[in-house]
């Protein structure tokens, strides 16, 4: 169950091949501690990059790994804005896994062990450790910020040839986003919650420019836990905007539906 959500919502739905690093934008000056802008500013100057599509298609391979295990398979990603998100694992050709997500519900099954699961985010949020919506998924998958970053409040500092925002937060979850000085896309995003020494981090390898926005060529996450570490690579291999789309979910006859506690 563990291996089959995890390739499924988190190597889809959260996060590709091997990290080779996080990219980082070209600027021709390095920053000083005079162009430091506000956070405020920041924020405006990422949400200016466009986001202008209706249906969004993604063919991507995947690599996961734990403490155990590595697997290889190909992902296929659809989304239609804001309403509806499908991926599909494939190994060898054969469909293993599906998901589909909305902004209400989480449904997924796998083949492996004929199971499936049904239910909204709050299971696999308490499950992961993090808070899940619909929103964080698809953001995630479009190289955006987890979090709305208008809602917040955020403190501003330079990391190399980055811009960095803290949270300003008294709660236990810590969360940083890190964003190139050129473009404002984020590089980077960490999410840590020490008391129960969980962490989760979504490193975007490269960024790619349409016509209708830009768009990560990779993206990694890396999660850790007291009971263990795994990592997620999703490689986007070919990407088209405003097609007609369907989204085909059912569950095969037979499957074992299982409860996440």
């Amino acid at each position: 169950m563990k291996k089959g959500i995890y390739v499924v919502l988190l190597a889809l739905l959260m996060v590709s091949c091997k990290s080779k690093a996080v990219a980082v934008a070209t600027v021709k000056e390095p920053l000083v501690e005079t162009n430091v802008m506000t956070a405020k500013k920041i924020i405006e100057n990422h949400y200016n990059n466009k986001t202008d599509f209706s249906t969004l298609y993604i063919k991507s391979s995947a690599r996961y790994s734990d403490d155990k295990q590595t697997q290889n398979v190909t992902a296929e990603i659809r989304i239609k804005k804001d309403e509806q998100i499908l991926v599909s694992i494939r190994f060898l050709g054969i469909t293993m896994a599906k998901a589909l997500i909305t902004p209400t519900a989480v449904s997924y099954y796998e083949k492996i062990n004929n199971s499936y699961f049904e239910g909204d985010f709050s299971s696999l949020s308490q499950w992961l450790g993090t808070d899940l919506d619909y929103s964080k998924i698809q953001n995630l998958l479009l190289g955006q910020a987890l979090d709305d970053l208008r809602k917040g409040k955020y403190t501003e500092t330079i990391l190399d040839q980055s811009y960095r925002l803290d949270a300003v937060t008294n709660e236990n979850t810590q969360k940083s986003f890190f964003l190139d000085s050129n473009q404002f896309l984020i590089q980077k995003q960490e999410i840590t919650q020490p008391r129960e020494e969980r962490m989760i981090k979504v490193a975007y390898l490269g960024n790619k420019e349409y016509d209708n926005m830009k768009l990560p060529t990779a993206l990694l996450i890396n999660t850790f836990q007291k009971k263990g570490s795994t990592e997620i690579n999703l490689e986007y291999n070919s990407v088209s905007f405003n097609e007609e789309l369907s989204f085909p979910y059912s569950v095969p006859n037979g499957y074992k539906r299982i409860l996440i506690k």
